[in-house]
């Protein structure tokens, strides 16, 4: 089950976004999803992935409210 993960209304650039990500996976002790959620998003980034990309991957790991 995915945690939730408040992002609406927080500053949208992408790199708080995946901090606080980052900060609910760890929070929940979700270390082994911690671990992917870096892998993947490594991966976006040298595949020039964009700011929708990130969105879709945030909400893979989390529930966005």
């Amino acid at each position: 089950m995915k945690p939730t993960c408040k992002l609406i209304g927080e500053n949208g650039n992408v790199f708080n976004l995946i901090a606080i990500v980052r900060k609910t996976l760890k929070r929940e002790g979700l270390r082994h999803e911690l671990s992917e959620f870096d892998s993947d998003f490594e991966q976006l980034k040298e595949n020039g992935g964009d700011y929708n990309d990130v969105l879709a991957l945030i909400m893979e790991y989390v529930n966005v409210e």
